[in-house]
Order: structure tokens, then C-alpha cells, then sequence
């Protein structure tokens, strides 16, 4: 089950994926790879992760962890096993079919939960012995350190599903480093009997032909949501979601493709804007200029796209009705900015509205969100932060309460 109508509903329930020794198997070699721009030291990034998760707890927040879910999915559906190591093992792109009959076998031979940790953490290339190798392909496959590749960015639950109203969309990642993540969601949503999520309920899958992330979708109210055409999302992506959305008949009226730059910096639309309380947001101010936006809704005869270029201020307030307050981050001094951009400091995860977790390196920023009344809950973040993936990046919500009146 799932209900998510906005950014700042009270959180009830989060996913989440606590780092492992997939962190571990990053090598300097293999960082731009993997999507890494340093190597976090695991020890103390699964600690900064704990203190995230505790401080997610004592506001009442129910976590669970991805691990768990997905054993309890595959003891649910145990006759599933057998096509799920398969598909693991095809996507990681082994050629050799010793080495998948290897892999196979090596596998299986774990308890659930054990297994999908062993995926996680990839599968060095001498882990595994397979006796004779006849083959050139076998042979030069030795020549690389791992045999699957590990998945560092999975603690990052917001990219490879996103609850959205009452159903889901399970993402396209944009990049190979990424793609086999969502075999995670797709069988959690599909066999978890918390989930069994109905095909009429399914607004993006996997399969799908156009890249389409989690980090790139934002829902602003129970009418509007809001999708970055970003380095990592398709617009046509973007256009078979509205679709999908409008026919599943849920409160949204409106899509909101924004326009993003392409670039590092801006890797999804969470990096530069995010929603801490009504009509207040933090925001790159690199966006604070004119932006193209194109409004999606639905027509009698399909889907109607309007472009408009306005400013972020003006496209939210004439969409969410209210008086809009954007909080720079870093404030106006440009180094400061820069600094604490790189560090997600726009990136934040709404626990009620006027409440947010934040990276306690982003000083500045932090003491603007105080300033203008919002609650500012601080982790710490010297290792989590070099996975450039702020709180919001790191959580995906399942269910949030409906924002009331009086909040």
C-alpha cells in the first residue's frame, strides 16, 4: 500500500537501503563508472545512516529497510527465485554461459536475505570457481576485478521507484551503473504482500523504452506534480506518465515538465529545488532564472502541453495558489553557494510540514531554513555526502498523511 499526495504530508512510512560493503568495492578505477566522485569510508557512512534512521524513528516514522522487504517477498513467492537470479544475472551483462551457470549456483545457494546482499555487494571475479576455462570470453572476463558489479548508489531509494497518489512508477535508469536496482522494486511491488501493486496502478515500469528517475519527480499537492527533464529523464517519459496518471484517475490534474540543465550539478530536480513547508521551497539559484515549463493536462482528445517560460516563483505560485518563499542555498555569497549545493544542501526530506532532515555540513543554508521558521533536524554527513545524494535522495516515502488546514 501506498498513498503520497505531497512533499510535506506528515511521514508515516519510508524505504530505505542502509550502505554496505558495495561501498567497499568502490576502487578509484571504477568511480566514474559507478557514478562515484570519491569513496566513502563504509564504517562511518553506515553510522551517519543509523543516526539518519533514528532520528527518522523518534519522529514516528515507520523505516523499513530494502533487504527486508525483499526477503520477505521472495519467502512469499519462493517459485519467483529462479527468474529473479536470472534476470539479475542477464542484466549484469555476463557473456560466458559457464560463468552465469556459476553465478546461478553461487546464488542459490544462499538464504533469501543473504542473496540479495551478495547482488549488492557485486561478486568479485575470484569469488567464484568454476574449474576449467575453455573459452576466450571466460578467460579475458578474469581480466576485470568484479564478476557483477556492486550497487553503491542503492542507498539512494528515491531513484528507482516513487510512490505517487495511490500507485507507482518504477524507474528507467538512465545509466548501466544503475539499471539493475529496480529489479529490487519491481519485485518488492510486484510479490511483497504489503505491496502486489495492480498493473492499473503501475504508472511507468521498467521495461519502458525512455529513462525515467525517482530523483526527478516532486509532488507538489494532490493536484500537481512536477518532473525534471534532466540529465537522467526522458521528456517523452514524462509524457507517457501524464498519460498513465490521468487514466488511473487519481487527484492530479496537472504534470509539470521542468526544464533542467543537464549537467552534474543539476543530476535531477531534487538537487536543485525541494519543499519544506507550504509554498516554501529551497532552491538552487541557478534556477532562479527564467525557466521553460511545460504544463501538461488532460484533453478530450489526449494529452495537452502548454510551454511556458516564467520563473520558478511564478510557475509554483500560479499552480500551488499560495504565496511562494524560495530559501537559496548558501545564501547569495556564490562560493558558499557552490559549496553547499555540491553538498546537497537543497536536498531535503520533509518529515510534517515546517519540519525537514538536512545535512549538517550545509551551515548556511541550514541557518536560513531556521531563520525563516523551519524546523531543521541535523545528521551528520562527512561520508553520506560524497555519494552526492542528499535526505530526500536517500528515502523513498510510502505513505504520508494528507495536508490539513490547520498545517
Amino acid at each position: 500500500m501506498t498513498k503520497i499526495t505531497s512533499e510535506i504530508g506528515r511521514l508515516k512510512t519510508v524505504l530505505v537501503h542502509r550502505p554496505g560493503r558495495e561501498i567497499e568495492n568502490l576502487t578509484p578505477d571504477l568511480l566514474e563508472k559507478l557514478l562515484f566522485d570519491d569513496i566513502p569510508y563504509m564504517k562511518v557512512a553506515r553510522a551517519e545512516h543509523d543516526a539518519f534512521v533514528s532520528i527518522m524513528r523518534a519522529e514516528g516514522v515507520e523505516v523499513l529497510y530494502l533487504t527486508d522487504l525483499m526477503e520477505e517477498a521472495l519467502d512469499a513467492h519462493p517459485q519467483g527465485k529462479s527468474n529473479f537470479i536470472n534476470a539479475f544475472i542477464e542484466e549484469s551483462k555476463i557473456k560466458s554461459h559457464a560463468l552465469k551457470s556459476a553465478l546461478y549456483d553461487h546464488f542459490a545457494s544462499f538464504s533469501s536475505k543473504e542473496m540479495v546482499i551478495r547482488m549488492i555487494e557485486g561478486v568479485r571475479t575470484h569469488d567464484i570457481k568454476i574449474g576449467k576455462r575453455p573459452s576466450i570470453m571466460d578467460m579475458l572476463e578474469d581480466e576485470y576485478p568484479f564478476l557483477t558489479d556492486p550497487l553503491p548508489n542503492l542507498f539512494f531509494q528515491r531513484d528507482p521507484f516513487v510512490a505517487l497518489g495511490q500507485g507507482v512508477l518504477i524507474g528507467k535508469m538512465s545509466t548501466q551503473a544503475r539499471a539493475r536496482e529496480t529489479i529490487f522494486s519491481d519485485f518488492i511491488l510486484n510479490h511483497h504482500p504489503r505491496f502486489k501493486t495492480t498493473k492499473d496502478r503501475m504508472y511507468y515500469e521498467r521495461s519502458n523504452r525512455y529513462s525515467l528517475e525517482g530523483g526527478d519527480v516532486l509532488v507538489l499537492s494532490k493536484d500537481v506534480v512536477a518532473v525534471g527533464i534532466s540529465k537522467r529523464t526522458d521528456p517523452r517519459a514524462i509524457e507517457h506518465l501524464a498519460e498513465k496518471l490521468f487514466s488511473a484517475h487519481e487527484s492530479f490534474k496537472t504534470v509539470l515538465a521542468f526544464n533542467i540543465p543537464k549537467s552534474r550539478a543539476f543530476m535531477h530536480l531534487d538537487t536543485v529545488f525541494t519543499q519544506v513547508d507550504r509554498g516554501v521551497f529551497t532552491i538552487h539559484p541557478g534556477i532562479e532564472k527564467v525557466l521553460t515549463v511545460f504544463e501538461l493536462t488532460e484533453g478530450p482528445e489526449g494529452i495537452v502541453v502548454n510551454k511556458v517560460v516564467d520563473t520558478l516563483e511564478s510557475v509554483l505560485e500560479k499552480h500551488l495558489d499560495t504565496p511562494i518563499t524560495l530559501i537559496r542555498c548558501g545564501g547569495t555569497d556564490l562560493i558558499t553557494s557552490t559549496r553547499e549545493q555540491w553538498n546537497d544542501g537543497a536536498n531535503t526530506l520533509a518529515l510534517a510540514p515546517g519540519k525537514v532532515i538536512v545535512y549538517d555540513r550545509n551551515h548556511v543554508t541550514n541557518r536560513l531554513l531556521k531563520e525563516a521558521g523551519i524546523t531543521v533536524l541535523e545528521i551528520p554527513s562527512s561520508e553520506l555526502s560524497r555519494g552526492r545524494g542528499g535526505p530526500r535522495c536517500m528515502t523513498m516515502p510510502l505513505i504520508r498523511e494528507p495536508i490539513t488546514k490547520g498545517e
